[in-house]
């Protein structure tokens, strides 16, 4: 498998430009979950913002179904916030951590949260398999 290569870049607040490269990381997995990601400078330091949706376009039932059925709590752990964002195609997840300039540990933490991620998808996506009629609306 080809690996990816996801950049971080520093965001702007005010103007919402994307001003600097920060990083860029070579992930091999997972990576077709990725919204965007960037990162913005916060009183603590510099913080990522990662949006997570799902590796596939989903039916219009499928959307609130998966998000009745995927629990945030494993990602929470390992991040400062993980919220639900409406108002796209597919659900999206914007999670929140603290961003490094270690190399080795950026990579590492991103990729782990993909595959968690990963992993919460596909229990939802059995979960709700035959939940169609509960969801859906005539």
């Amino acid at each position: 498998m080809e690996d990816t290569v996801i950049v971080v870049m520093l965001k702007d607040k005010e103007t919402g430009f994307l001003e600097k490269e920060l990083g860029s990381y070579s992930l091999t997995q997972d990576v077709r979950t990725v919204y965007n990601i960037y990162a913005e400078e916060a009183e603590e330091g510099k913080k990522v913002i990662l949006r997570l949706s799902c590796e596939k376009e989903i039916e219009d039932w499928e959307y609130d179904a998966i998000f009745d059925y995927y629990d945030t709590e494993p990602l929470a752990a390992m991040v400062e916030c993980v919220d639900e964002e409406d108002g796209h195609y597919n659900p999206v997840w914007v999670v929140r951590f603290p961003f490094s300039d270690a190399y080795g540990e950026m990579e590492d933490k991103i990729s782990h949260i993909l595959e968690i991620h990963k992993k919460e998808l596909l229990s939802v996506y059995d979960a709700i398999a035959d939940k169609k009629d509960d969801y859906f609306e005539e």
